[in-house]
């Protein structure tokens, strides 16, 4: 058996892969994610790697089993209703002019009951003084997915941030109530929201405790009153007061004092806090030790 025949019969077995249609190098892409939810409307496009041709006649398969014959180069689009259309989908094209056919990748498509909902992870739920602090949503382990922001106050719910991109990490520096959403696909399919976080800003004001009377020592019985004094420079505003014993620490008041008998299990350190009385997400640091 001479050289050129076996070249010949190399030449004759690669003509017949080729042109018998068993070359498999389509590729089928599937959009927004390889997992995705009822509801949402998925993208197929089986794409020939040829340039633009308009005489192929495209087949989309899904378990060995033909589902639709359409056009689809351009992106065949369907809505998920059920989790029965989980499975391995792959596409089939054929050419008319040449007869030459072409079979895609397989790729793996996971439908999952349920809306799913956001989380919120706050990088610290306190803002420092003159800081800000991340904030950063995430939707399970599935992608392609587009963030929304939104903040609220004891007055009123607002989106505070949209954008076109994939914001996953965003930075604030103002306290109140922040969730957030993902969206993704066309039309958009949202998640539900994640649960509320709550963060706190931080004021540069001082607070300082002061106690009358005023001596070190105090006997069980007596009656003391005890200042919350908040000092100058930062945010000048009427405040509202805190206040951490050893035993106990009090619910937010107007009144910047604190009045008690004392008994032995009184001894300890006292500290308060102060916060503008109309933005309930932002206060002082505690103060220094009071020791009684």
């Amino acid at each position: 058996m001479g050289p050129t025949f076996l070249c010949e019969l190399g030449l004759f077995f690669l003509c017949t892969l080729l042109c018998s249609g068993h070359a498999q190098d389509a590729v089928l892409t599937v959009k927004p994610s390889s997992t995705i939810f009822i509801g949402e409307t998925v993208s197929f496009k089986c794409d020939m790697k040829e340039g633009e041709h308009t005489d192929w006649e495209y087949k989309l398969i899904m378990d060995g089993r033909e589902i639709t014959n359409s056009n689809i180069d351009k992106g065949l689009r369907l809505k998920i209703a059920s989790t029965v259309q989980s499975g391995k989908y792959s596409c089939s094209a054929h050419r008319k002019s040449s007869q030459n056919t072409k079979n895609s990748n397989t790729v793996s498509v996971t439908v999952k009951a349920g809306k799913p909902r956001a989380t919120l992870t706050p990088g610290s739920t306190i803002i420092p003084v003159g800081g800000s602090v991340t904030l950063t949503c995430s939707v399970g382990s599935s992608a392609g997915w587009k963030y929304e922001w939104f903040r609220r106050d004891q007055n009123t719910d607002v989106q505070i941030r949209t954008d076109d991109q994939q914001n996953r990490v965003i930075r604030v520096s103002e306290g109140g109530i922040y969730s957030c959403r993902g969206r993704r696909g066309n039309p958009d399919y949202y998640t539900d929201k994640s649960d509320d976080v709550t963060i706190e800003k931080t004021f540069s004001n001082k607070v300082v405790v002061k106690g009358r009377p005023s001596w070190p020592q105090i006997f069980s019985g007596e009656t003391i009153s005890l200042t919350c004094e908040v000092q100058e420079g930062g945010e000048t505003t009427e405040w509202e007061y805190r206040w951490r014993g050893p035993k106990q620490t009090t619910q937010w008041t107007h009144n910047n004092y604190w009045i008690f008998n004392v008994s032995e299990s009184s001894s300890g350190d006292y500290m308060c806090k102060s916060r503008r009385r109309d933005d309930s997400y932002s206060s002082t640091e505690w103060s220094e030790a009071f020791n009684l």
